[in-house]
């Protein structure tokens, strides 16, 4: 039994460097790639300071209903079960809202490169 190689075609050699985007090259377009980082930064910072500020007042605000710590479900506190699964759907809204709010500024940054 032989073995038998395939392979693809040889191209032309690979660049040494990674290919920088047109707008990185210039003045202005350093001044726009600097932006978008501190954009995406400070999004990143609103983002997680709500979700842990909503983080933390969630219980405070379940011990601040009256009776929720007596109500059951299936056995199980109403206040424990909505400790522990209400706080799924802040993670889910929030990662949304920063995934749509990035590509948003992502978006402007192609515009004002001109990389469309």
């Amino acid at each position: 039994m032989t073995r038998v190689r395939v392979t693809a075609p040889r191209s032309a050699a690979r660049p040494a460097m990674e290919p920088r985007e047109p707008a990185e090259e210039s003045a202005v377009g350093q001044v726009f790639v600097r932006s978008l980082i501190r954009s995406q930064l400070r999004l990143a910072l609103v983002v997680a300071g709500g979700f842990l500020l909503i983080l933390g007042a969630f219980p405070l605000l379940l011990a601040a209903i009256p009776g929720l710590a007596e109500t059951r479900v299936a056995g199980i506190p109403l206040d424990w079960l909505l400790l522990g699964a209400g706080i799924y759907p802040v993670t889910g809204i929030s990662a949304w809202l920063y995934v749509r709010s990035a590509a948003r500024n992502e978006a402007r940054y192609r515009d004002l490169a001109g990389d469309r």
